[in-house]
Parts: C-alpha cells; sequence; structure tokens
C-alpha cells in the first residue's frame, strides 16, 4: 500500500543503539494508522449526517457545519502548541492521552442532550487532530527496521486518505440503519479499543528531536513551504466547503433518498480510493502534474453539479470525478511540505497539519453562511472557481520556480543551495 511515497523518510534518530532493530515492529505502525485513521474519520463524520444533526437539534445547515470548522480551527492551534509544549514527553504517552481523549469526545457527542456539548466535542477533536498526527507523522524509523521505514511511513499515511474517503460514507451508513448518535457511539468504542492496542504494542518513545519555534519560523522562510501553504489552502478551501454541504446538496437539488445518498458518497469514497493510489504513484516524480490534474478534476465536480447534478446519474458521474481529484490532495500537499523540509519531518508535520486544518474550518464556516443565505448549488460553484485558481496558482509557480531547497538544517538555519525538482 503506497499513498504517499515521500521523497524522504522521516528522519527521527531511531530508538535503540545502532544495529539494533528498532522496538514495535509492525503491529506499532498498524496501531498508528488506525488511530489516524479514526481521527480522521471522526473529524469529517458529521458531513455525511449534517442534516440529521441539524434536524435533531433544530438548527441550520449553516450552524451544523461548525461542526466541521470547531475541530479544524482548534487543531491548526494545537498542532504548533502541542508538539512545543510538550517536546519533552514521552511520545507513546502522548499517543495514548488523544486516544483517550478521542474515545471521549466521541461518547459525548452520542449522549449529548444540546447542541452546545457536540460542539464542546468537537473542540476536544480538534485538539486531537493537531497533536496526534503532528507526532506521529515521524515515528516510521522508531519502529521498523531501516529497510522497512519506506513501507511503514506509506502505511501510516494512508490512514489520511482512507480516512477522508470512506469515513464519510461508512458514518452515513451507520447512522441510516442506526441513527446519528449510534454513529458516534460506535466510534468512540473503536478509538478505545486502538487506545488498548497502542498500549500494548507501541514501545516508549522518549522525544529526540524537539520541534522548536525558531525551525517552524526558518521554514516558513521558504520559497517551497509558502507554496506548500498557499496550494493547501485554496483546495482544501475548494474542497471543504462545498463537500461539507454535498449531502443537502443531493437531497435537496438532486432529489436523492437518505438511502441513496449513502450510496452515492460510497462511489465518492470509492473514487477517492483510486485518486489516492494513483495520485501516491506519481506524485514525487510529477507532482506538479498530479497537483494540477487534482484542481482539474475538483473543479470540474464541482462547478458542474449544479448545472449537471439535478439527476442523479450526472451528479455520480461528477462526483466520481470529484472523489478521484480530492483523493490525490493529502498526499500532494503532504509531499511538497516533506520535500520542503525532509530533515525537520515533525516541523514540516506540523505546518502541513496547522494549514489543512485551519482551512477546513475556513472553508466550512465560510459556505455555511453562503448556504444559510442562498443554496447548496452556490457554495458548488464558488468552490469550483477557488479550485480554478489553484490550478493558475500551480501553473505560475513552475513557470517562476522549478527547484527545489536542500533540507532544513537541526539548527533551523534556511536552505542555501537548491537542486533540480523533479520533472512534470
Amino acid at each position: 500500500m503506497t499513498s504517499t511515497r515521500l521523497a524522504t523518510a522521516p528522519d527521527t534518530g531511531g530508538s535503540g543503539p545502532p544495529g539494533r532493530a528498532p522496538a514495535g515492529g509492525w503491529p506499532a505502525v498498524v496501531a498508528v494508522m488506525l488511530g489516524i485513521f479514526l481521527i480522521v474519520t471522526t473529524e469529517i463524520l458529521p458531513i455525511g449526517l449534517l442534516t440529521r444533526i441539524g434536524a435533531g437539534f433544530a438548527v441550520s445547515d449553516g450552524t451544523a457545519g461548525l461542526m466541521m470548522a470547531m475541530p479544524g480551527l482548534l487543531a491548526a492551534l494545537s498542532a504548533p502548541v502541542v508538539t512545543t509544549a510538550f517536546a519533552g514527553v514521552d511520545r507513546r504517552l502522548m499517543l495514548c492521552v488523544f486516544l483517550l481523549l478521542l474515545a471521549l469526545a466521541n461518547v459525548m457527542a452520542a449522549v449529548a442532550p444540546g447542541y452546545w456539548l457536540v460542539l464542546v466535542s468537537r473542540i476536544v477533536v480538534g485538539v486531537v487532530i493537531g497533536g496526534f498526527w503532528s507526532i506521529s507523522a515521524g515515528l516510521a524509523e522508531r519502529l521498523v527496521p531501516a529497510g522497512s521505514v519506506g513501507r511503514a511511513t506509506a502505511v501510516i499515511f494512508s490512514a489520511v486518505p482512507l480516512g477522508s474517503v470512506l469515513g464519510v460514507p461508512a458514518g452515513t451508513l451507520v447512522g441510516d440503519l442506526a441513527g446519528w448518535r449510534t454513529a458516534f457511539a460506535l466510534t468512540g468504542v473503536l478509538s478505545f479499543a486502538v487506545l488498548v492496542l497502542l498500549a500494548l504494542v507501541m514501545p516508549p518513545l522518549p522525544p529526540l528531536k524537539a520541534t522548536r519555534p525558531d525551525v517552524l519560523r526558518a521554514l516558513l522562510k521558504g520559497v517551497h513551504t509558502r507554496f506548500a501553504l498557499l496550494v493547501t489552502f485554496l483546495i482544501v478551501l475548494a474542497h471543504f466547503g462545498t463537500y461539507t454541504y454535498v449531502t443537502p446538496f443531493l437531497e435537496r437539488t438532486t432529489g436523492l433518498g437518505a438511502g441513496t445518498v449513502t450510496v452515492f458518497l460510497l462511489v465518492y469514497g470509492a473514487a477517492g480510493v483510486v485518486g489516492n493510489f494513483l495520485g501516491g504513484a506519481c506524485v514525487v516524480r510529477r507532482p506538479r502534474l498530479v497537483l494540477a490534474l487534482a484542481g482539474v478534476l475538483i473543479t470540474a465536480g464541482t462547478l458542474l453539479l449544479p448545472v449537471l447534478g439535478n439527476r442523479p446519474a450526472g451528479a455520480l458521474v461528477l462526483l466520481v470525478v470529484w472523489g478521484v481529484g480530492y483523493g490525490a490532495v493529502p498526499v500532494c500537499s503532504q509531499t511538497w511540505f516533506a520535500k520542503a523540509a525532509p530533515q525537520a519531518p515533525e516541523a514540516a508535520s506540523v505546518l502541513f497539519t496547522a494549514s489543512f486544518q485551519a482551512t477546513i474550518a475556513l472553508g466550512a464556516w465560510l459556505a455555511g453562511g453562503v448556504v444559510d443565505r442562498t443554496s447548496p448549488a452556490a457554495v458548488m460553484t464558488l468552490g469550483g472557481v477557488v479550485a480554478a485558481v489553484t490550478v493558475l496558482v500551480v501553473r505560475l509557480h513552475f513557470v517562476r520556480r522549478d527547484t527545489w531547497p536542500e533540507p532544513v538544517g537541526e539548527d533551523g538555519d534556511a536552505p542555501v543551495r537548491v537542486r533540480e525538482a523533479p520533472g512534470g
């Protein structure tokens, strides 16, 4: 399974003396992957259940969309704060604490007597996202022998697109069969189960390289890091500003029932998995092409939905196009950050997490205002325009800049030399 194929494996220094295989092994890698999968699933679970939750608490679709905005905002804030404030704490302990918080947040949402408690639970989810993801991104080299680091890294990172494209339809299906509260309760139980697994198989992981504020500041000075921030902002804004409200669109514009919406989202999820693997196979060698194609597909899917999505066949085809495009987005963004700072993997992961999550929050919040004042179709059109701007930005960037920076040093110094970028 190779969903990312990063340019360089994270350098965490290993967990034992030279010549000795790191502790933990593949069970620990799988536990981390499952933890990220459940975190991503929990974050986007409200998308497929949006109208049901809103109806249950008598709130508008835009207000219900705050369930997507809150975790993104808190994750963006907690990613740098947690990794710097707790730089000296054993990483195994922190991962376990975050999974416990995730389980409690899901149970809190499942039993919430009012919408306010659902939002409180989403704040907790945001803190978990920022902390767990930033810490876990660079663990592969500490868990498996050197020859397996590439595959272990791919397994860990595969949880992001797989959770993104499968979490919504799976949660929607459970919500259809047993109610939205059951979907949250089940996710909470699974989170606790993964916590137990991680506690059993993960070795002690004292921090080896602290992510300091000066390292983050140095990364932000790089032109390629800034490009990664800009293009991540645009493409995630286009996607989540529209996808957050895809269920209301399918119900009201396309005229689908709840069961059919679930099927359509499952098809979208399958298309996203295809896009993830296609993007992962090509992004290292042809980053500009993969990124531009992802933007083009999202543009086509969202812009044409208000035109052709009033019929089920048209909506289904466009969801497939959209799904393939977005499936490649996490691997593209993630790879750009990793290539901009291959020797500072946790710092690069912090910036990736913060930018991605902040934009999810902003997209859901802005689109919520548009939905309440206009319609889901208007949100689709605006998202398509933003996706088209993303394609233009990618093109202009590579016309003017066609090199990759050398790795950022451990002391936070900015790179001074460049090497040729991959073609594409």
